[in-house]
């Protein structure tokens, strides 16, 4: 049995869509568990990209089968824009993608509520496509589920049922137009139609495969810190990226999980508000930036960059259970003559012993770093581990001692042939 859960280990864009798309031919399936269409993962294949946003990157390799789970949020025209560009690509997914019956659909109000938010004064720095409010309805037991599209009377009446509130709230509180229900009910419908040969009882079928001996690999979208529960509250997402995550998006129990992989960015990024101890400013920043192309996948948003955090690190493998990492973007550091890691934070000139909970703990955090020398050679084209140089080797080691986990994947470029396996 092989049950693993890939999940990143940091805000998110550490470069899990390439290291699934290399690890997933060693599955029969690859199923996503949370988030929805603001999360890109990029993969490059020789000289095509591929930027996908709900179904898994596994996509891309020829007889795996990829799922969505019930734990992820599906905005329609996402998936159809997605799909249409895979089959455009001469990418084949018929019988290769299942999508769970229970996940949540994103409706219009969805967005608009979320743009409105987004531009009112309590700004978290969302993508603005609806996740959260299609969450928000979710919990409290108003969402409608890809199940109700199978039965048009139920998802009229749910339909009407919610528009009647969202539209009091948008003509109401924020003066928008109200929404029409017989359109957003047709389209939906449309919708029923196109997706309808994709929809199984997720964990009935992933359960009965983990019978059947097959191997499955759990991706995850963002990241650790960005977890509902676990992250830098309120700036975070309305999921749980976290490995725990994995088993209440797809319906495996924990018993089933067999290992945990954590991806791991080389130095440090996240995208929207929020507190960022490393966080470097002005024209170091900008420097990193442009040295690793660091611009949202679905939102082309500039990340904000900063120095690796081990301290963070340390807490994400604790909270996640890694055991193992694969380090992505090594190559982007290679211009830098010294390269600096936190290794704890101190507050008010104390050093804390564990990490911090609370935001305005989080906010005042000052990092504690150590530095080690930078190797300034192109480290590209590095096949093997005693290939980088010793600076290079010498800083992978740090990280992982200071991390606490095992290093078993590097990244060296963007394309799948620039990664070493140890």
């Amino acid at each position: 049995m092989n049950v693993t859960i890939l999940v990143g280990s940091q805000w998110g864009d550490e470069g899990k869509g390439k290291i699934v798309d290399i690890l997933s031919d060693r599955y029969d399936i690859v199923a996503r568990y949370q988030g929805g269409a603001n999360a890109g993962h990029t993969v490059i294949i020789g000289d095509k990209k591929f930027i996908l946003h709900l179904i898994p990157s596994g996509i891309l390799r020829e007889n795996i089968i990829c799922v969505i789970g019930n734990g992820v949020v599906i905005d329609p025209k996402a998936l159809l824009d997605e799909i249409k560009i895979l089959e455009d690509s001469g990418i084949n997914i018929k019988g290769r993608l299942l999508i769970s019956q229970n996940a949540h659909l994103i409706m219009p109000y969805h967005k608009i509520l979320d743009s409105i938010s987004e531009s009112g004064s309590s700004k978290i720095g969302t993508t603005g496509r609806g996740i959260g409010p299609c969450y928000i309805d979710k919990f409290a037991r108003k969402g409608i589920k890809i199940v109700d599209l199978l039965d048009k009377n139920i998802l009229e009446e749910k339909i009407k049922c919610n528009l009647e509130e969202k539209n009091n709230i948008l003509s109401k509180i924020y003066n928008h137009d109200e929404l029409n229900v017989q359109e957003i009910i047709d389209e939906y419908l449309e919708f029923d139609k196109s997706i309808d040969q994709y929809i199984i009882d997720v964990p009935s079928y992933l359960n009965q495969a983990i019978s059947d001996e097959k191997s499955i690999l759990l991706e995850g979208a963002q990241g650790t810190m960005l977890d509902i529960d676990h992250g830098t509250y309120p700036f975070v997402t309305s999921s749980h990226p976290t490995s725990g995550g994995a088993c209440t998006g797809t319906g495996i129990p924990p018993t089933k999980i067999t290992s945990i992989i954590g991806i791991v960015k080389a130095y440090t990024t996240r995208v929207g508000l929020g507190p960022f101890p490393t966080e470097l400013l002005g024209n170091e920043g900008e420097k990193l930036r442009e040295e690793g192309a660091e611009y949202g996948a679905t939102t082309g948003r500039p990340r904000r960059c900063g120095w690796f955090d081990a301290y963070l690190l340390n807490y994400s493998r604790q909270i996640n259970g890694i055991e193992r990492a694969a380090i992505t973007k090594l190559d982007v550091l290679s211009y830098l003559d010294e390269i600096k890691i936190c290794v704890g934070y101190e507050i008010n000139g104390k050093k804390i012993k564990t990490f911090p909970s609370d935001l305005n703990q989080m906010f005042k955090a000052k990092p504690i770093y150590e530095a080690v020398p930078g190797w300034k050679e192109d480290i590209s084209q590095a096949k093997y581990f005693d290939d980088l140089p010793n600076a290079a080797q010498d800083y992978l080691s740090f990280i992982s001692q200071k991390s606490g986990f095992e290093i078993s994947m590097i990244s060296v470029g963007p394309r799948r042939d620039q990664t070493i396996e140890l």
